[in-house]
């Protein structure tokens, strides 16, 4: 959380003018992110943020109002955390069960043409994006995958962490570049 002071930054369709702003955007993204201060604060411009990537883990945020000459207002929320460890629960698209037949027709009413003609990449997929990402949410269904209590991702397998240990040994100097 706080003053990441990026003005130019359009929050509604996710565009902006300037190269910094577009790469704290992609960082966002990136990170998978999400904005929970709503509330413009300062000159009707909305820069100090409140960023998580769990969902409820933040609640109640409030944009309050400023303290003695400042230009700033206050945000106000509470962070929820439970008293014991949980073990991670992840949930990840099941393309198994996609309709992907209604996945095509969805994406086959988007003006496609008019969409690809002019513009520059951000603002093409600011077009798309949220066509594709609604069409997404209705044919392909989310199914829960769990960690191992929390130690390792779930897409990182057996084999992946036995060559990330023959890598560590290689830059170690430990074994060589045939091992």
């Amino acid at each position: 959380m706080g003053n990441f002071h990026h003005p130019d930054i359009s929050w509604e369709d996710h565009t902006t003018r300037y190269m910094q702003s577009r790469r704290f955007l992609q960082n966002i993204d990136d990170n998978f992110l999400m904005k929970m201060v709503e509330e413009p604060m300062r000159r009707s411009m909305l820069l100090d943020l409140v960023l998580t990537n769990e969902e409820g883990l933040i609640e109640d945020v409030k944009v309050r109002g400023s303290r003695s000459c400042s230009d700033c207002e206050m945000v106000e929320f509470r962070i929820l955390c439970g008293g014991s460890r949980a073990i991670s629960r992840i949930t990840a698209s099941d393309f198994r069960r996609a309709n992907f037949n209604l996945f095509k027709e969805l994406l086959r009413g988007i003006p496609w043409v008019r969409a690809l003609e002019g513009g520059g990449v951000q603002e093409i997929w600011s077009l798309l994006k949220h066509p594709f990402l609604h069409a997404q949410d209705l044919c392909i269904p989310l199914s829960n995958k769990s960690s191992k209590g929390g130690r390792r991702f779930a897409w990182m397998s057996k084999e992946l962490l036995a060559e990330l240990r023959r890598k560590r040994l290689w830059k170690l100097g430990q074994a060589t570049w045939e091992e």
